[in-house]
């Protein structure tokens, strides 16, 4: 690394924009979506999908809701020509679905293009060059005359063939490549000399999409370039202005969503952001980003994961675990001060009734997206009671009372150290049971009866106490305080209830419930137990000796 970059490197330059209005913007809908990942991002991949990969990701792109899908570069192998033709022809398009064809601007390019058109009922026609400095001085040698005449005459060369595609509604977009690189006047200057061959009207727009090629500065910078063109490109109603953003410095999102604010009203991107170095627009994630502001984004992503196999199926590529709302993580909690924030979220949200979403940690509800609570909280070595108590609840229906949270969730954390990595909620329910539910000594219970009349119980019970049976009897005002009675009058030290808590674990003929019963001895202090049984009687019985088991 340079000790001083600023010798090898130099910061973009911004747009004279004094009086920008984006900054103060709201957006108030979703943009017209252009899914690229047939085209773009198939040419990132170190092995190209084939033509029934690539089917079938054109097949989940039309359930997801894509109206707009560019389906491939048809002049640029046989591959992406036969499967242009494949679509046409075996009839894959719905006829609300519009397929879009990148071209460079040369004549051969071009009639290929058109011909793998043919038949199709609507595209477009997306002709490109690039425009930058660095594009025409290293790439082409060409002055900025010279590349406006390359547009022009691309152009004209597809206006010359639309006759050919007689009864195909056709649509024409046009991009600068590398616009965000290029001098905004001559971006200005190279659009609107492609306008004039096309003429297009407030009733029949063309596309004019003004690409952040390479990121090469901030978004705000980008936001800067998409109003000034949009306030000063002539014929501005005759246009739709579209961004297509790449993620070279991390921030593809911000610039899109910026760029909207600007005056974009269409946005091109791909799936989980697959494209060239660092990819493309992730355009789940502003879809998504407008769905959590309330704004409907027009693409359904209520089963996000089922596209997640689908692309990472057709791709070869993977969502990472933190990939915005896709990844494996994304709803996942590890702190134990998160997972009991989002365990009361969840609480207060259904206590409310459903009212607007506000769930510490949660941006939405995990289940819109196909998610289910049971994935939001996960428990390791650094996470803390709250944590540990969701999943036992939420997996097996064991609802720990806070103060038994308390004393189970730092047992669980130092068995979780332990072992060194996550565990699940079927091994802490096994921690929780051998804990509280297994430990038959010294006591364990054979037998228990209780009896009562006008309000006093009476109980016979045996168990075995250190490997010796022992009979027990007792009376109370119920068969907890006649057995706790019992176990006095046969030598135990004196100990009270301190706090029980009793429910069902499950359904059915066969439902069990389970007790909670703190124990608390005369020097303060306290133990919790567990017992579990068919009978709603024994349950509790069976928790006082696994307090007492766990005294010692």
């Amino acid at each position: 690394m340079f000790s001083s970059p600023s010798v090898k490197y130099r910061p973009h330059p911004p747009i004279h924009l004094p009086d920008r209005k984006w900054p103060n913007q709201i957006l108030t809908r979703a943009p017209i979506w252009c899914s690229v990942d047939l085209r773009d991002g198939n040419q990132a991949l170190a092995v190209p999908m084939n033509v029934s990969q690539k089917l079938e990701l054109f097949e989940a792109l039309v359930k997801c809701g894509f109206k707009e899908i560019e389906v491939g570069f048809p002049s640029a192998s046989n591959t992406e020509f036969a499967f242009n033709r494949h679509l046409i022809e075996d009839g894959y398009i719905p006829d609300d679905v519009t397929i879009q064809c990148l071209v460079q601007a040369r004549e051969d390019l071009i009639e290929k293009t058109v011909q793998s058109l043919i038949g199709a009922k609507r595209v477009i026609i997306h002709l490109y060059n690039s425009t930058s400095p660095a594009q025409r001085r290293v790439v082409f040698g060409k002055t900025k005359a010279e590349v406006v005449a390359i547009a022009v005459q691309g152009a004209q060369w597809i206006k010359d063939r639309l006759p050919r595609l007689a009864g195909t509604d056709v649509r024409l977009q046009y991009s600068p490549e590398s616009f965000s690189a290029t001098e905004i006047e001559f971006a200005k200057e190279i659009s609107e000399a492609v306008m004039d061959v096309w003429q297009p009207t407030p009733e029949r727009r063309m596309i004019l999409n003004l690409p952040d090629t390479v990121e090469v500065a901030m978004p705000n910078v980008y936001a800067d370039q998409i109003e000034w063109m949009s306030r000063h490109l002539k014929n501005r109603e005759s246009v739709i202005i579209s961004l297509h953003t790449h993620n070279d410095r991390g921030t593809g999102v911000a610039a899109t969503e910026l760029g909207l604010l600007a005056g974009a009203e269409r946005v091109e991107g791909t799936l989980f952001g697959n494209g060239e170095r660092t990819g493309n627009l992730d355009i789940v994630t502003v879809a998504m980003n407008c769905f959590m502001h309330g704004l409907a984004p027009g693409l359904d992503f209520s089963d996000l994961n089922s596209y997640v196999e689908i692309y990472e199926r057709c791709t070869g590529m993977t969502v990472p675990a933190r990939q915005p709302y896709a990844g494996e993580l994304v709803f996942t909690a590890f702190s134990g001060s998160h997972q009991d924030a989002i365990k009361k979220g969840l609480a207060e949200w259904e206590r409310r009734g459903g009212e607007h979403w506000d769930v510490p940690y949660l941006t939405i509800d995990p289940r819109d997206i196909g998610r289910e609570y049971r994935e939001v909280i996960r428990v390791n070595s650094q996470s803390g009671k709250g944590g540990v108590a969701y999943l036992l609840e939420s997996e097996f229906g064991i609802e720990l009372p806070k103060d038994l949270q308390r004393e189970f969730g730092p047992l669980a954390n130092d068995a979780v150290d332990k072992l060194g990595r996550e565990v699940s909620g079927a091994e802490l329910r096994e921690m929780f049971w051998r804990e509280y539910l297994e430990r038959t000594a010294p006591w364990e219970l054979i037998h228990f009866h209780a009896d009562g009349l006008d309000g006093v119980f009476s109980c016979r019970a045996s168990a075995r106490r250190a490997g010796a049976d022992v009979r027990l009897t007792g009376s109370g005002n119920g068969p907890i305080a006649a057995f706790v009675h019992a176990l006095h009058e046969s030598g135990v030290p004196r100990f009270e209830i301190a706090d029980f808590k009793q429910h069902a674990l499950s359904a059915g003929t066969e439902a069990s419930a389970i007790a909670y019963i703190q124990l608390r001895l005369p020097d303060g202090q306290t133990k919790w137990g567990a017992g579990v049984d068919t009978n709603i009687e024994i349950a509790p019985i069976k928790a006082i000796l696994s307090a007492l088991n766990r005294i010692g």
